[in-house]
């Protein structure tokens, strides 16, 4: 069965669609065989980005809000290759916006293939402004249950009684979705995100652009991820120390003091050593020669988190965590 969802780009700018529109093009992302599975409809996606300016500039709307983001997803058991969902998410685009540039891009990277769509705000025809609303959001998700069923795709079950008054809600819709390979896939999400992300903005978009939402507050302890299956998740379910949010706080203000650019390898050490043990002798020094921030300090550990100090210093010197580790980890954090 397939799903379409809205995702919420609240960054609108020119550089946030380019970064989009680079972000799901990714060769890693899309190439089955010798095929990258991207493809556009009104535009080339390899000029898709310089196709929509050229659009905004021409009717004199380059303010205000530049693309929206779509993603379709296929259960992992739908009898489809990913040549034809590549055509399906085509023939959405053309079906539901016949009048604007959209790129379609189809990951296979994943255990479920799924197309992002990345439309521009403005019309290359007659230059009207898209607006989408929770209406137009149901219109597609009808059009996406046609298409696939016209391809022989099951499609989510309806209430038998649905008040017209009494919309379904956006986790209910998702739910069909739920599998058990839905966590592998945010952890090879956040994984592929943190080969690029410097800085915790950075990280949050391009999840983003994934489908994911990240909740990531100063009084929170936990990270929780909403997935695009509806599906919520926090930091210490994911069977890995390295995600929790201090490590990661840590991980982004080391690639700040460096100024990682993404090319770069963590030290052999691994980063959270060395953010535990020498970032702030480090911070300090670079203190002085360019007055940055203070560091924050590193962690302070009690008696009662010894095996969780323990593991946190093997994956500190760049080691993945035993499976007896692995299951001390989990004891102390109630897994």
């Amino acid at each position: 069965m397939a799903t379409f969802t809205a995702i919420n780009c609240k960054h609108q700018s020119g550089g946030a669609m380019r970064g989009t529109l680079d972000y799901v093009s990714q060769k890693k992302k899309t190439l089955w065989g010798d095929a990258q599975l991207v493809v556009g409809h009104n535009c080339f996606p390899q000029s898709a980005y310089a196709e929509m300016l050229t659009t905004k500039q021409q009717f004199r709307k380059t303010n205000g809000r530049q693309f929206y983001h779509f993603v379709q997803s296929f259960a992992e058991n739908d009898p489809i290759t990913p040549a034809e969902a590549n055509a399906i998410g085509l023939e959405l685009a053309q079906r539901e916006f016949p009048g604007f540039e959209v790129v379609i891009a189809t990951h296979v990277d994943t255990n479920h293939i799924h197309n992002h769509l990345v439309v521009n705000s403005v019309s290359c025809v007659d230059g009207k402004k898209l607006h989408q609303s929770a209406d137009d959001l149901l219109a597609h998700r009808q059009a996406n249950d046609e298409i696939c069923q016209a391809h022989g795709l099951n499609i989510l079950e309806r209430p038998e009684k649905q008040s017209r008054m009494k919309r379904m809600k956006p986790g209910e819709y998702q739910a069909g979705l739920y599998a058990d390979s839905w966590k592998l896939d945010l952890i090879q999400t956040i994984n592929d995100v943190l080969e690029y992300a410097r800085s915790l903005d950075e990280f949050v978009e391009g999840m983003e652009r994934e489908g994911y939402q990240v909740t990531w507050t100063e009084n929170r302890k936990h990270i929780t991820y909403t997935c695009p299956n509806g599906r919520r998740c926090r930091d210490n379910s994911l069977h890995d120390e390295t995600f929790l949010k201090e490590n990661m706080e840590a991980l982004f203000v080391y690639r700040q003091i460096v100024g990682f650019r993404g090319e770069y390898s963590e030290p052999e050490i691994g980063w959270i050593g060395e953010a535990s043990q020498g970032l702030l002798r480090l911070g300090k020094q670079l203190e002085q020669d360019a007055d940055l921030p203070p560091l924050p300090a590193p962690p302070v550990w009690t008696d009662s988190k010894l095996r969780r100090r323990e593991a946190l210093i093997k994956l500190a010197h760049g080691q993945k965590l035993s499976q007896d580790s692995h299951n001390q980890s989990q004891g102390m954090m109630g897994y």
